[in-house]
């Protein structure tokens, strides 16, 4: 079989989504007969006449699986050995290997259908969620920790040179015995559920990082007098959501009077924010052919009649969009040519403010697109979301690993 991407590129708009779901039930029907043909070669043990001390080995050198997919099918078909049930519902799309691996260390003949229709299309979070209240793990202690230096940050070492002997040719450049180093990955923070109502956080911050956390400790010895860093994470990040909060959405204690929308303007009043994001559940609110977006991170304030055709800052005319699908429905409104180009005006606290303004050198048929999330967070790491929390009163974490990095752990309540 000859598989281009000619041969999917001629297909309409219809068509091709109808084949990608047709492909996609072929190849889950193909996965599970593939791993219900594992379980009858593991139970005969076939893998040892072929020349092969385990079905690993066999899985890897003969059908050139990777280690890790040889691994999660090995294992998803003991586990459908011991219950048809999982093969099943892998089939059906119901399961995923990634959800059979993580259930099963903790299947029995008791919980097995109910593990089944419990994490029935769920995500991986959800399925390790479940997965820790049913093996809750006691509460991590609070723990700082310096890191050792990177390798590229240590004095180099002492360089090899020759003895001066005149029969010897002289290096014209000495040479170092130490071997070439590589900075490495800075690894991601670490948000592992421990129960059903705690989770594990680690992540790495900066030595400034490390001293801010440091002092903000000292000042809270009266209230927390051993200094717990999960309790100072609490703290600052209830202090950093109530300032997203007001930057954002306009939710403030004492809101002011409702002001009327000034004519010729694209700015959306607060009132209308506060109501708009009340009423989509801080959600995306497009619909399409299969049901409303899931999308929860990158929102943005959307005129359903764009400004430019006269749509007003009203709570009738403004919806939640996720950033993809605002800018679908800008090129569904406007086309793809010449689209806008729009930056965000910062206060004086550095973060970005709610109400983007387009460039000046752009078409007259512009749309406003008011912004939710602060650009600077749109990888979403810990570190990212605490590194600014000095402005507001409170620590900042950063992704940088340096020699005077900290590894910060702490136990969080749900």
């Amino acid at each position: 079989m000859t598989t281009s991407l000619q041969s999917f590129a001629d297909l309409s708009d219809g068509d091709l989504l109808a084949t990608v779901h047709r492909l996609a039930i072929d190849e889950r029907r193909a996965t599970a007969s593939l791993i219900a043909s594992l379980a009858e070669l593991d139970e005969r043990r076939l893998y040892l006449a072929e020349g092969y001390s385990s079905l690993f080995t066999y899985c890897t050198r003969v059908l050139h699986l990777s280690e890790h997919a040889a691994y999660g099918r090995i294992e998803a078909a003991r586990v459908a050995r011991k219950y048809p049930v999982f093969l099943e519902r892998l089939a059906a799309g119901d399961l995923t290997l990634t959800t059979i691996g993580l259930l099963a260390p903790h299947l029995t003949s008791e919980n097995h259908l109910y593990l089944v229709e419990t994490a029935r299309h769920q995500s991986k979070r959800d399925v390790e969620h479940l997965v820790a209240s049913l093996r809750p793990q006691p509460a991590v202690p609070s723990v700082v920790r310096k890191l050792p230096p990177l390798a590229s940050q240590r004095p180099p070492e002492a360089v090899q040179t020759c003895p001066a002997n005149p029969l010897l040719p002289r290096l014209s450049t000495p040479v170092s015995s130490a071997p070439a180093f590589t900075e490495p990955k800075a690894i991601p923070a670490l948000v592992k559920p421990l129960a059903a109502e705690r989770y594990k956080v680690q992540f790495t911050v900066s030595r400034e990082t490390f001293e801010k956390l440091r002092r903000v400790q000292d000042l809270m010895r009266h209230t927390c007098p051993d200094g717990d860093v999960g309790i100072v994470f609490e703290r600052a990040l209830t202090m950093l959501l109530q300032h997203l909060e007001e930057t954002k959405l306009a939710h403030v204690s004492r809101p002011q009077r409702p002001r009327g929308t000034t004519s010729g303007s694209r700015r959306i009043p607060s009132a209308v924010r506060r109501a708009v994001w009340t009423r989509d559940d801080g959600q995306c609110a497009f619909i399409g052919a299969r049901g409303r977006c899931t999308e929860r991170g990158f929102l943005e304030f959307h005129h359903v009649i764009p400004f430019a055709d006269g749509g007003l800052a009203v709570v009738d005319n403004i919806q939640l969009r996720c950033r993809a699908h605002n800018q679908y429905e800008l090129d569904r409104w406007f086309g793809t040519q010449d689209p806008p180009v729009v930056r965000e005006r910062r206060d004086f606290s550095g973060w970005s403010n709610s109400v983007r303004t387009e460039s000046p050198v752009m078409s007259d048929r512009r749309r406003p697109m008011t912004a939710v999330g602060d650009k600077k967070c749109q990888n979403f790491s810990l570190a990212t979301v605490m590194s600014r929390l000095a402005s507001a009163g409170c620590l900042s974490v950063t992704d940088r690993l340096g020699a005077h990095s900290r590894s910060v752990t702490a136990c969080a309540a749900h």
